[in-house]
Protein backbone atom coordinates (compact mmCIF):
# COMPACT_ATOMS: atom_id res chain seq x y z
CA UNK A 1 0.00 0.00 0.00
CA UNK A 2 2.80 2.40 0.94
CA UNK A 3 4.64 1.58 -2.29
CA UNK A 4 1.49 2.32 -4.23
CA UNK A 5 1.20 5.73 -2.53
CA UNK A 6 4.84 6.48 -3.25
CA UNK A 7 4.42 5.55 -6.89
CA UNK A 8 1.35 7.76 -7.11
CA UNK A 9 3.21 10.72 -5.57
CA UNK A 10 6.18 10.28 -7.88
CA UNK A 11 3.85 10.25 -10.88
CA UNK A 12 2.18 13.45 -9.69
CA UNK A 13 5.53 15.16 -9.13
CA UNK A 14 6.77 14.17 -12.59
CA UNK A 15 3.65 15.63 -14.16
CA UNK A 16 4.20 18.84 -12.21
CA UNK A 17 7.83 19.13 -13.32
CA UNK A 18 6.82 18.53 -16.93
CA UNK A 19 4.31 21.33 -16.69
CA UNK A 20 1.37 18.97 -16.94
CA UNK A 21 -0.11 20.28 -13.67
CA UNK A 22 -0.07 23.98 -12.93
CA UNK A 23 -1.44 23.83 -9.40
CA UNK A 24 -1.41 20.78 -7.19
CA UNK A 25 -1.76 20.51 -3.41
CA UNK A 26 0.11 17.67 -1.78
CA UNK A 27 -2.20 15.88 0.65
CA UNK A 28 0.15 13.23 2.04
CA UNK A 29 1.44 14.15 5.54
CA UNK A 30 4.72 12.34 4.91
CA UNK A 31 5.45 14.00 1.56
CA UNK A 32 8.09 16.45 2.82
CA UNK A 33 10.05 13.67 4.41
CA UNK A 34 9.89 11.66 1.20
CA UNK A 35 10.77 14.57 -1.11
CA UNK A 36 12.63 17.30 0.83
CA UNK A 37 13.44 19.24 -2.38
CA UNK A 38 9.85 19.45 -3.61
CA UNK A 39 9.05 22.62 -5.54
CA UNK A 40 6.47 24.92 -3.98
CA UNK A 41 4.52 27.88 -5.28
CA UNK A 42 5.10 31.24 -3.59
CA UNK A 43 2.11 33.56 -3.42
CA UNK A 44 1.87 37.30 -2.93
CA UNK A 45 0.12 38.59 0.13
CA UNK A 46 -1.93 41.04 -1.93
CA UNK A 47 -4.81 39.40 -3.73
CA UNK A 48 -5.09 42.34 -6.12
CA UNK A 49 -1.57 41.70 -7.42
CA UNK A 50 -2.33 38.06 -8.27
CA UNK A 51 1.30 37.00 -8.62
CA UNK A 52 2.71 33.51 -8.01
CA UNK A 53 6.21 32.27 -8.65
CA UNK A 54 8.14 29.04 -8.45
CA UNK A 55 11.86 28.26 -8.41
CA UNK A 56 12.72 25.26 -10.57
CA UNK A 57 16.07 23.54 -10.86
CA UNK A 58 16.92 25.16 -14.20
CA UNK A 59 14.49 28.06 -14.58
CA UNK A 60 12.24 30.54 -12.83
CA UNK A 61 8.48 30.38 -13.40
CA UNK A 62 6.25 33.40 -12.88
CA UNK A 63 2.46 33.76 -13.06
CA UNK A 64 1.47 37.39 -13.40
CA UNK A 65 -0.84 39.54 -15.54
CA UNK A 66 -2.72 36.43 -16.71
CA UNK A 67 0.51 35.09 -18.20
CA UNK A 68 2.67 32.10 -17.27
CA UNK A 69 6.30 32.98 -18.00
CA UNK A 70 9.51 30.99 -17.76
CA UNK A 71 12.97 32.55 -17.48
CA UNK A 72 16.36 30.90 -17.79
CA UNK A 73 18.64 31.75 -14.87
CA UNK A 74 21.53 32.74 -17.16
CA UNK A 75 19.18 35.15 -18.96
CA UNK A 76 18.07 36.65 -15.64
CA UNK A 77 21.67 37.22 -14.53
CA UNK A 78 22.76 38.51 -17.96
CA UNK A 79 19.97 41.10 -18.16
CA UNK A 80 20.63 42.62 -14.76
CA UNK A 81 20.06 46.39 -14.83
CA UNK A 82 22.22 47.26 -11.81
CA UNK A 83 24.80 50.04 -12.16
CA UNK A 84 27.68 47.55 -12.38
CA UNK A 85 26.00 45.50 -15.12
CA UNK A 86 24.22 48.07 -17.28
CA UNK A 87 24.97 51.63 -18.33
CA UNK A 88 21.64 53.45 -18.13
CA UNK A 89 23.05 56.51 -19.92
CA UNK A 90 24.23 54.67 -23.02
CA UNK A 91 21.64 51.87 -22.71
CA UNK A 92 24.41 49.32 -23.18
CA UNK A 93 25.37 46.23 -21.22
CA UNK A 94 28.49 46.48 -19.05
CA UNK A 95 28.39 42.86 -17.91
CA UNK A 96 30.41 40.42 -20.00
CA UNK A 97 27.87 37.79 -21.05
CA UNK A 98 30.64 35.21 -21.45
CA UNK A 99 31.52 35.64 -17.76
CA UNK A 100 28.15 34.36 -16.52
CA UNK A 101 28.27 30.80 -15.17
CA UNK A 102 26.09 28.67 -17.47
CA UNK A 103 25.00 26.66 -14.44
CA UNK A 104 24.15 29.68 -12.32
CA UNK A 105 21.15 29.56 -9.97
CA UNK A 106 19.96 32.19 -7.48
CA UNK A 107 20.55 31.56 -3.78
CA UNK A 108 17.38 33.37 -2.80
CA UNK A 109 14.39 34.97 -4.49
CA UNK A 110 11.99 37.40 -2.85
CA UNK A 111 9.17 39.66 -3.96
CA UNK A 112 8.69 43.15 -2.52
CA UNK A 113 5.53 44.86 -3.80
CA UNK A 114 6.00 44.61 -7.60
CA UNK A 115 9.75 43.97 -7.65
CA UNK A 116 11.51 40.60 -7.69
CA UNK A 117 14.96 40.35 -6.09
CA UNK A 118 17.39 37.60 -7.13
CA UNK A 119 20.47 37.08 -4.95
CA UNK A 120 23.21 35.17 -6.80
CA UNK A 121 25.92 32.89 -5.32
CA UNK A 122 28.50 35.74 -5.33
CA UNK A 123 26.12 37.99 -3.37
CA UNK A 124 25.18 40.22 -6.33
CA UNK A 125 21.50 41.25 -6.31
CA UNK A 126 19.42 41.65 -9.47
CA UNK A 127 16.01 43.24 -9.30
CA UNK A 128 13.24 43.16 -11.90
CA UNK A 129 9.93 44.95 -12.08
CA UNK A 130 7.13 42.47 -12.79
CA UNK A 131 5.81 44.48 -15.74
CA UNK A 132 9.32 44.62 -17.25
CA UNK A 133 9.48 40.85 -17.14
CA UNK A 134 6.12 40.60 -18.90
CA UNK A 135 7.27 42.98 -21.64
CA UNK A 136 10.50 41.06 -22.17
CA UNK A 137 9.34 37.46 -21.79
CA UNK A 138 8.73 35.10 -24.68
CA UNK A 139 5.26 34.28 -23.39
CA UNK A 140 4.37 37.93 -22.87
CA UNK A 141 5.59 39.02 -26.28
CA UNK A 142 4.01 36.21 -28.31
CA UNK A 143 0.59 37.43 -27.15
CA UNK A 144 1.42 40.89 -28.46
CA UNK A 145 1.31 41.80 -32.13
CA UNK A 146 4.64 43.46 -32.89
CA UNK A 147 3.36 45.19 -36.02
CA UNK A 148 -0.38 44.95 -36.68
CA UNK A 149 -1.25 44.23 -40.30
CA UNK A 150 -4.45 43.92 -42.27
CA UNK A 151 -4.07 41.45 -45.12
CA UNK A 152 -6.18 42.48 -48.09
CA UNK A 153 -7.48 41.74 -51.52
CA UNK A 154 -9.08 44.39 -53.73
CA UNK A 155 -12.49 44.16 -52.07
CA UNK A 156 -11.12 44.32 -48.52
CA UNK A 157 -8.99 47.36 -49.31
CA UNK A 158 -11.74 49.22 -51.14
CA UNK A 159 -14.30 48.55 -48.41
CA UNK A 160 -11.85 49.83 -45.78
CA UNK A 161 -11.95 53.25 -47.48
CA UNK A 162 -8.45 54.03 -46.28
CA UNK A 163 -8.07 57.82 -46.32
CA UNK A 164 -5.20 59.61 -48.02
CA UNK A 165 -3.25 62.27 -46.14
CA UNK A 166 -2.96 65.85 -47.34
CA UNK A 167 0.49 67.09 -48.33
CA UNK A 168 0.54 69.99 -45.87
CA UNK A 169 -0.77 67.86 -43.01
CA UNK A 170 1.90 65.27 -43.79
CA UNK A 171 4.69 67.83 -43.73
CA UNK A 172 3.57 70.12 -40.92
CA UNK A 173 1.74 67.99 -38.32
CA UNK A 174 2.63 64.87 -36.39
CA UNK A 175 -1.02 63.85 -36.53
CA UNK A 176 -1.02 63.79 -40.33
CA UNK A 177 2.28 61.92 -40.43
CA UNK A 178 1.08 59.42 -37.83
CA UNK A 179 -2.15 58.75 -39.74
CA UNK A 180 -0.14 58.15 -42.90
CA UNK A 181 2.28 55.76 -41.19
CA UNK A 182 -0.57 53.89 -39.49
CA UNK A 183 -2.15 53.25 -42.89
CA UNK A 184 1.19 52.25 -44.35
CA UNK A 185 1.97 49.78 -41.57
CA UNK A 186 -1.49 48.21 -41.73
CA UNK A 187 -1.82 47.83 -45.49
CA UNK A 188 1.69 48.15 -46.93
CA UNK A 189 0.60 51.06 -49.16
CA UNK A 190 -0.38 54.67 -48.45
CA UNK A 191 -1.14 57.81 -50.44
CA UNK A 192 -0.41 61.51 -50.01
CA UNK A 193 -2.60 63.95 -51.96
CA UNK A 194 -2.18 67.51 -53.24
CA UNK A 195 1.57 67.27 -53.69
CA UNK A 196 2.96 69.85 -56.16
CA UNK A 197 3.94 67.79 -59.24
CA UNK A 198 7.68 68.36 -59.11
CA UNK A 199 10.64 66.21 -58.27
CA UNK A 200 11.71 68.70 -55.59
CA UNK A 201 8.42 68.49 -53.70
CA UNK A 202 8.41 64.69 -53.99
CA UNK A 203 11.90 64.64 -52.49
CA UNK A 204 10.79 66.92 -49.66
CA UNK A 205 7.88 64.60 -48.97
CA UNK A 206 10.09 61.51 -48.81
CA UNK A 207 12.64 63.17 -46.52
CA UNK A 208 9.92 63.81 -43.94
CA UNK A 209 10.02 60.15 -42.88
CA UNK A 210 13.35 58.73 -44.01
CA UNK A 211 16.75 59.15 -45.53
CA UNK A 212 16.57 58.61 -49.27
CA UNK A 213 18.52 55.54 -50.27
CA UNK A 214 20.94 56.11 -53.11
CA UNK A 215 21.20 53.16 -55.50
CA UNK A 216 22.50 52.41 -58.98
CA UNK A 217 19.53 54.43 -60.22
CA UNK A 218 20.66 57.52 -58.32
CA UNK A 219 19.10 59.24 -55.34
CA UNK A 220 15.87 60.56 -56.87
CA UNK A 221 15.03 58.88 -60.13
CA UNK A 222 13.17 60.57 -62.95
CA UNK A 223 12.33 59.01 -66.27
CA UNK A 224 10.15 58.85 -69.33
CA UNK A 225 9.93 56.06 -71.88
CA UNK A 226 13.40 55.23 -73.14
CA UNK A 227 13.65 52.20 -75.43
CA UNK A 228 17.43 52.47 -75.47
CA UNK A 229 17.54 51.26 -71.87
CA UNK A 230 17.72 47.51 -71.31
CA UNK A 231 14.86 47.50 -68.80
CA UNK A 232 11.14 46.94 -69.43
CA UNK A 233 10.37 49.59 -66.80
CA UNK A 234 11.62 52.27 -69.22
CA UNK A 235 9.24 51.19 -72.00
CA UNK A 236 5.50 51.65 -72.51
CA UNK A 237 4.94 47.91 -72.17
CA UNK A 238 2.99 46.28 -69.35
CA UNK A 239 4.97 45.20 -66.31
CA UNK A 240 3.97 42.03 -64.47
CA UNK A 241 3.71 42.11 -60.66
CA UNK A 242 7.06 42.09 -58.90
CA UNK A 243 9.13 43.55 -56.09
CA UNK A 244 12.08 45.82 -56.83
CA UNK A 245 15.81 45.33 -56.31
CA UNK A 246 15.67 41.64 -55.44
CA UNK A 247 19.18 41.53 -56.91
CA UNK A 248 20.48 43.71 -54.03
CA UNK A 249 22.02 42.19 -50.92
CA UNK A 250 19.35 44.14 -49.03
CA UNK A 251 16.38 44.93 -51.29
CA UNK A 252 15.01 48.43 -50.86
CA UNK A 253 12.36 48.65 -48.17
CA UNK A 254 9.99 51.37 -49.36
CA UNK A 255 9.35 52.71 -52.85
CA UNK A 256 7.89 56.12 -53.71
CA UNK A 257 6.04 56.83 -56.98
CA UNK A 258 4.81 60.18 -58.30
CA UNK A 259 3.42 60.55 -61.82
CA UNK A 260 4.25 64.15 -62.79
CA UNK A 261 2.60 64.13 -66.21
CA UNK A 262 0.78 61.74 -68.52
CA UNK A 263 -0.61 62.78 -71.89
CA UNK A 264 -2.14 59.52 -73.06
CA UNK A 265 -4.11 56.46 -71.99
CA UNK A 266 -3.51 53.42 -69.81
CA UNK A 267 -0.62 53.14 -67.38
CA UNK A 268 -2.61 52.16 -64.30
CA UNK A 269 -0.55 50.81 -61.40
CA UNK A 270 -1.25 47.29 -60.16
CA UNK A 271 -0.92 46.50 -56.44
CA UNK A 272 -1.26 43.08 -54.81
CA UNK A 273 -0.75 42.30 -51.13
CA UNK A 274 1.96 39.63 -51.24
CA UNK A 275 1.30 38.71 -47.61
CA UNK A 276 -2.36 38.02 -48.40
CA UNK A 277 -1.33 35.80 -51.33
CA UNK A 278 1.29 34.04 -49.19
CA UNK A 279 -1.31 33.42 -46.48
CA UNK A 280 -3.54 31.73 -49.07
CA UNK A 281 -0.64 29.47 -50.08
CA UNK A 282 0.05 28.67 -46.42
CA UNK A 283 -3.57 27.64 -45.87
CA UNK A 284 -3.93 25.64 -49.08
CA UNK A 285 -0.46 24.17 -49.53
CA UNK A 286 1.66 24.52 -46.36
CA UNK A 287 4.48 22.32 -47.67
CA UNK A 288 4.84 24.50 -50.75
CA UNK A 289 4.81 27.62 -48.59
CA UNK A 290 7.60 26.13 -46.49
CA UNK A 291 9.64 25.34 -49.59
CA UNK A 292 9.29 28.89 -50.96
CA UNK A 293 10.58 30.34 -47.68
CA UNK A 294 13.69 28.16 -47.70
CA UNK A 295 14.96 28.00 -51.28
CA UNK A 296 17.24 30.96 -52.11
CA UNK A 297 17.16 32.24 -55.69
CA UNK A 298 19.84 34.13 -57.54
CA UNK A 299 18.54 37.33 -59.16
CA UNK A 300 20.38 39.66 -61.49
CA UNK A 301 20.05 43.03 -63.17
CA UNK A 302 22.15 43.44 -66.28
CA UNK A 303 22.33 46.75 -68.09
CA UNK A 304 25.24 48.36 -69.90
CA UNK A 305 25.37 51.98 -68.80
CA UNK A 306 28.78 53.43 -69.57
CA UNK A 307 31.25 51.05 -67.95
CA UNK A 308 28.77 49.74 -65.37
CA UNK A 309 27.40 46.22 -65.39
CA UNK A 310 25.47 44.96 -62.40
CA UNK A 311 26.23 41.62 -60.77
CA UNK A 312 23.83 38.93 -59.54
CA UNK A 313 23.01 38.24 -55.91
CA UNK A 314 21.30 35.40 -54.06
CA UNK A 315 18.08 36.35 -52.32
CA UNK A 316 14.59 35.20 -51.41
CA UNK A 317 12.04 37.26 -53.32
CA UNK A 318 9.39 37.40 -56.03
CA UNK A 319 10.73 38.69 -59.33
CA UNK A 320 8.91 37.21 -62.31
CA UNK A 321 10.81 39.45 -64.71
CA UNK A 322 14.50 38.95 -64.05
CA UNK A 323 15.40 35.71 -62.27
CA UNK A 324 18.84 34.42 -63.09
CA UNK A 325 19.39 30.83 -64.18
CA UNK A 326 17.69 28.49 -61.70
CA UNK A 327 20.81 26.40 -61.29
CA UNK A 328 21.76 23.64 -58.94
CA UNK A 329 24.22 25.82 -57.08
CA UNK A 330 21.31 27.07 -54.98
CA UNK A 331 18.60 24.53 -55.86
CA UNK A 332 19.45 20.80 -56.01
CA UNK A 333 17.95 18.61 -58.71
CA UNK A 334 15.42 16.84 -56.49
CA UNK A 335 14.00 20.19 -55.33
CA UNK A 336 13.74 21.96 -58.71
CA UNK A 337 10.39 20.51 -59.83
CA UNK A 338 8.84 20.93 -56.41
CA UNK A 339 9.99 24.55 -56.43
CA UNK A 340 8.34 25.18 -59.80
CA UNK A 341 5.11 23.67 -58.47
CA UNK A 342 5.24 25.89 -55.38
CA UNK A 343 6.11 28.95 -57.44
CA UNK A 344 3.12 28.24 -59.68
CA UNK A 345 0.84 28.06 -56.65
CA UNK A 346 2.07 31.44 -55.41
CA UNK A 347 1.82 32.99 -58.89
CA UNK A 348 -1.79 31.81 -59.24
CA UNK A 349 -2.65 33.57 -55.97
CA UNK A 350 -0.83 36.75 -56.98
CA UNK A 351 -2.66 36.78 -60.34
CA UNK A 352 -6.17 36.19 -59.07
CA UNK A 353 -8.28 39.12 -60.37
CA UNK A 354 -9.94 39.52 -56.97
CA UNK A 355 -6.51 40.16 -55.41
CA UNK A 356 -5.59 42.92 -57.87
CA UNK A 357 -6.03 46.54 -56.84
CA UNK A 358 -5.64 48.93 -59.76
CA UNK A 359 -5.03 52.64 -59.26
CA UNK A 360 -4.37 55.44 -61.71
CA UNK A 361 -1.44 57.57 -60.58
CA UNK A 362 -1.87 61.23 -61.43
CA UNK A 363 0.02 64.45 -60.76
CA UNK A 364 -0.30 65.42 -57.09
CA UNK A 365 -0.91 61.90 -55.78
CA UNK A 366 2.16 60.15 -54.34
CA UNK A 367 2.16 56.42 -53.61
CA UNK A 368 4.35 54.74 -50.97
CA UNK A 369 4.79 50.94 -51.28
CA UNK A 370 6.23 48.44 -48.81
CA UNK A 371 8.59 46.69 -51.22
CA UNK A 372 9.01 43.75 -48.84
CA UNK A 373 5.28 43.07 -48.82
CA UNK A 374 3.29 44.50 -51.73
CA UNK A 375 4.07 43.54 -55.33
CA UNK A 376 3.42 46.13 -58.00
CA UNK A 377 3.06 46.23 -61.76
CA UNK A 378 1.79 48.46 -64.57
CA UNK A 379 -0.50 48.18 -67.56
CA UNK A 380 0.76 49.35 -70.92
CA UNK A 381 0.20 52.98 -71.86
CA UNK A 382 0.30 55.43 -74.71
CA UNK A 383 1.56 58.96 -74.94
CA UNK A 384 4.10 60.94 -72.97
CA UNK A 385 4.55 59.98 -69.31
CA UNK A 386 6.88 61.45 -66.68
CA UNK A 387 7.50 59.62 -63.41
CA UNK A 388 9.75 60.36 -60.46
CA UNK A 389 10.40 58.62 -57.18
CA UNK A 390 12.96 57.10 -54.87
CA UNK A 391 13.70 54.33 -52.41
CA UNK A 392 13.61 54.84 -48.65
CA UNK A 393 15.49 53.03 -45.90
CA UNK A 394 13.18 50.70 -44.01
CA UNK A 395 14.83 51.31 -40.64
CA UNK A 396 14.20 55.06 -40.80
CA UNK A 397 10.53 54.70 -41.71
CA UNK A 398 9.90 52.22 -38.90
CA UNK A 399 11.86 54.37 -36.45
CA UNK A 400 9.74 57.40 -37.35
CA UNK A 401 6.63 55.34 -36.70
CA UNK A 402 7.92 54.22 -33.28
CA UNK A 403 8.76 57.80 -32.30
CA UNK A 404 5.11 58.66 -32.97
CA UNK A 405 3.93 55.85 -30.68
CA UNK A 406 3.07 53.25 -33.32
CA UNK A 407 3.94 49.56 -33.15
CA UNK A 408 6.47 48.91 -35.87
Amino acid sequence: MWCHRLSHLQSKLQNLLRGGVTYWTFQQPSFKSLFPLAIQWHHTASKSLNCNWQQHEDHFELQYANTVMRFDYVWLRDHCRSASCYNSKTHQRSLDTASVDLCIKPKTIRLDETTLFFTWPDGHVTKYDLDWLVRNSYEGQKQKVIQPRILWNAEIYQQAQVPSVDFQSFLETNEGLKNFLQNFLLYGIAFVENVPPTQEHTEKLAERISLIRETIYGRMWYFTSDFSRGDTAYTKLALDRHTDTTYFQEPCGIQVFHCLKHEGTGGRTLLVDGFYAAEQVLQKAPEEFELLTKVPLKHEYIENVGEYLSSPDVHLGYKQLVPDVLNQVTVPYDVVHRWYTAHRTLTIELRRPENEFWVKLKPGRVLFIDNWRVVHGRESFTGYRQLCGCYLTRDDVLNTARLLGLQA
